[in-house]
């Protein structure tokens, strides 16, 4: 009997055991009237979070503030929430240069080296990936209580941290620097980054008058590569190093928009996505006469977008709208503030966005003294077409300006959270831009110290409702807030952070989108009817 014979033997053989195990275990046949059943909401088992590094400047003080909320039921017990130090430092060279190696002597050393790392390796227990790379630099040990540090001058690096078990539902960290002094000389704030593929930044530029880096920051333990497109008011700037940057594993890297093309443009869109792995992505810009600030990532591209947080004392507003898909989009601006929804003047015109091109428009002071956030959407009669925006919102005059930036934000479904609040300098705003809405906000304990306090708040349609969120009984240290829906229409919300500084307004505006703490399971049993 030769090979060939002896192997269809066996697999006859196996395929009748398969097929004989299927017949006896299968399960009764499927009602098909039988009503499918509503998958479950479970919350997640793991969360991932990415700082960057915050400052270039000896005079940056940044604090840390890392938070779950209480309360999320079904999550296990134990768990962890660490943002520890990213494996390799920050540094603005040229990542290829990593990959060049011209010594041969060090080279030998470097390997020798490595061998008796891994010999160490193999003799150590196995742990988990990014959490044994190094010791964490904050740990948050309960839901309900915050936790912060404090980093000053220029080498605090990027933190790459992830939370499970009971942690994970919600974590949030929050990055807030202080710099008093030169041309990044402001309050710039941060909600640390998931890591993911895709990012839009509308509100970018390449202008002389900015410095604007990209942050890549790569959380995982293999290579990432990364490719950012330009896109300027006559669409793609022209670029020969956009494509392919490599961010090495467990690291971060600024490249600086002004060097990846010669075209110097005040308004850009920036598109970061992923050739390989994944990245956290975020906009550090600064100007010479209004200090910096972080740019978040727009959320996904929609044909009708909600920008809240903007302070009723705004002195100049500037939209940025950017059309990624094939089709123009005419849009409708409008401004939701205290007492309803209008087209302000500096709108009265659609607003014409061209596919693959970046439009902006001025709105000038448009909150005169309330609160506000800027609705975007079709224009009558225009097509639903998918964009991407963001704020550009300066306070002060003169000399004594200070830049922040929004980004177009989802609106709270289930819950979300913004850390490092304090007693002084926070406000709240949430907008509701249809129907009315019932929404409770929690102050949870301090870092230091306190009870927390819980107080429902009803928005109108339509209408933007700023208030100076409750403050903890006996607070020591900051806080956190938790806005949850009730009842009524979609919620938007965002939370300024206001400190004066030598007669400047420093000031930070964070959205608050959705914490997707809760995911859909569905439900599944067992089938073996699939091995028949």
């Amino acid at each position: 009997m030769n090979r060939t014979t002896l192997s269809l033997i066996a697999v006859a053989t196996a395929l009748a055991a398969v097929t004989g195990f299927a017949a006896v275990s299968a399960p009764d046949p499927v009602d098909s009237t039988a009503t499918a059943k509503t998958p479950a909401r479970l919350p997640v088992e793991r969360s991932s979070l990415l700082c960057p590094a915050p400052s270039t400047s000896e005079l940056a003080e940044t604090v840390y503030t890392s938070f779950t909320p209480a309360g999320t039921t079904g999550a296990g017990t134990g768990g962890a929430a660490e943002l520890a130090p990213s494996a390799a430092p920050l540094t603005d060279t040229d990542p290829a240069d990593d990959e060049k190696t011209t010594d041969e002597d060090k080279a030998k050393d470097d390997k020798a080296k490595d061998d008796e790392a891994k010999d160490d390796e193999a003799q150590a227990p196995a742990a988990d990936g990014a959490d044994a790379k190094a010791k964490p630099f904050l740990a948050l040990k309960e839901p309900g209580k915050p936790v912060s540090g404090t980093k000053k001058g220029a080498d605090a690096p990027a933190l790459v941290g992830a939370a499970t078990g009971p942690l994970a539902p919600g974590w949030t960290a929050q990055q807030t620097t202080t710099v008093t002094a030169g041309d990044s000389r402001g309050l710039l704030g941060m909600t640390c980054t998931a890591p993911g593929t895709d990012f839009w930044f509308p509100g970018a530029s390449t202008d002389k008058s900015r410095q604007d880096y990209v942050h890549l920051t790569n959380p995982d333990d293999t290579a990432a590569v990364a490719d950012i497109a330009l896109f300027g008011k006559e669409g793609t700037l022209k670029s020969d190093t956009g494509e392919g940057i490599p961010v090495p594993a467990r690291s971060s890297v600024p490249v600086l928009l002004s060097t990846l093309t010669g075209e110097a443009e005040p308004n850009v869109t920036v598109h970061v996505s992923t050739r390989t792995g994944r990245v956290g992505a975020v906009v550090n810009a600064t100007e010479e006469k209004t200090g910096g600030d972080w740019l978040a990532a727009s959320a996904d591209a929609a044909p009708r977008a909600v920008l809240p947080g903007i302070p009723g004392d705004a002195t100049s507003v500037r939209l940025v709208v950017f059309a990624p898909g094939e089709d123009d989009a005419e849009l409708k601006v409008q401004l939701a503030g205290k007492s309803g929804t209008i087209v302000p003047s500096s709108a009265a015109e659609p607003l014409n966005v061209k596919s693959g091109m970046t439009a902006s428009l001025d709105l000038g002071d448009l909150t005169k003294g309330e609160a506000g956030a800027v609705r975007i959407g079709p224009a009558e009669g225009g097509r639903e077409t998918p964009v991407v925006a963001a704020l550009r919102v300066v306070r002060g005059k003169g000399t004594d300006q200070e830049v922040a930036f929004i980004p177009a934000t989802g609106p709270v479904t289930e819950r979300a959270t913004v850390a490092d609040n304090r007693a002084k300098g926070s406000t709240l705003t949430l907008t509701a831009p249809d129907k009315s809405a019932k929404v409770k906000v929690t102050a949870s304990a301090g870092s230091g110290g306190g009870e927390q306090v819980v107080k429902t708040y009803t928005v109108k349609g339509g209408t933007t409702l700023a208030v100076t969120p409750p403050v903890p009984a006996g607070l020591k240290g900051s806080y956190a807030l938790t806005v949850e829906p009730e009842s009524g229409g979609p919620v938007h919300a965002a939370r300024a952070l206001a400190v004066t500084q030598d007669g400047v307004p420093m000031f930070t505006v964070q959205t608050l989108p959705d914490d997707r703490g809760m995911v859909s399971v569905p439900a599944t049993k067992e089938d073996l009817s699939v091995l028949k």
